[in-house]
């Protein structure tokens, strides 16, 4: 895998997810404006920021979808992304969720947890059934965390729009990612739903890092985590989600008086 350049600060080995000075242009458009992030091993950090201010664009850059036009984009200390493809990213342990969840309706719960799941493939896994005994307990534990084991054999097409996100959270999760990026979660969500899926992520973020990019500031705080508000591209605030929401500049193109 591509390695740090020599000349790259040595402090860069402790960030799990480290950019610095991106930047991407669409038609003359700059989406990202020289935009330096770094992201702790087991950190959860909330992104907020209007319409345009480049939390898509940042997303599509981290997981290989688009390539900056300059800048640096580190895994783990020493992998650069930009040199890999979505799937090779993905392989890596960078899984992300969209706003519209994307599960296979026609199957049920479990069923869609089993597709996800990062078999074993060893010749040794597949003798007297250990790989189905290994993935029945890997689903359960997957459905547990996610708060649908009461749902495993109905289809997925029957649950609710927060149960679907739940149950798309819980495919990242089979695939064993370090990092999870995830895409307005408690959009269409009633407060109860807002409410667990807070938790769910909490829960989550003990064993995982996790980048949430929202618009329901009550959610935000619910999360209890650091917040970096984008606007134009750049990093406009960060800090906790007080001291970011009380930011003249925040108030301004963002959150309103």
């Amino acid at each position: 895998m591509p390695e740090i350049n020599p000349q790259t600060p040595p402090h860069l080995t402790s960030a799990l997810l480290y950019l610095d000075g991106v930047s991407v242009s669409f038609d003359g458009f700059r989406a990202l404006n020289e935009l330096s992030l770094f992201l702790a091993p087991g950190e959860m950090r909330a992104i907020i920021g209007p319409n345009g201010a480049g939390k898509t664009t940042m997303m599509d850059v981290i997981t290989g979808k688009t390539r900056p036009d300059n800048g640096t984009v580190l895994f783990e200390g020493n992998v650069d992304l930009t040199q890999l493809d979505e799937a090779a990213i993905a392989e890596l342990g960078i899984g992300r969720k969209f706003q519209k969840p994307t599960v296979f309706e026609s199957h049920t719960v479990a069923d869609n947890i089993r597709l996800a799941l990062k078999d074993p493939r060893d010749p040794m896994s597949a003798l007297f059934g250990a790989r189905n005994r290994i993935a029945g307990k890997r689903i359960d534990a997957v459905l547990e965390t996610v708060n649908l084991i009461n749902e495993k054999n109905r289809n997925a097409g029957a649950l609710s729009h927060g149960q679907k996100q739940w149950l798309e959270i819980g495919m990242l999760l089979a695939q064993d990612p370090k990092l999870l990026l995830v895409d307005e979660p408690v959009a269409g969500m009633t407060d109860a739903e807002t409410e667990t899926t807070a938790t769910l992520l909490r829960d989550i973020a003990r064993t995982h890092s996790v980048v949430v990019v929202e618009h329901d500031m009550h959610f935000v705080r619910a999360l209890g985590v650091r917040v970096t508000c984008l606007h134009e591209g750049s990093v406009l605030a960060e800090g906790n989600i007080d001291d970011v929401s009380a930011n003249d500049r925040v108030i301004e193109v963002y959150l309103g008086r």
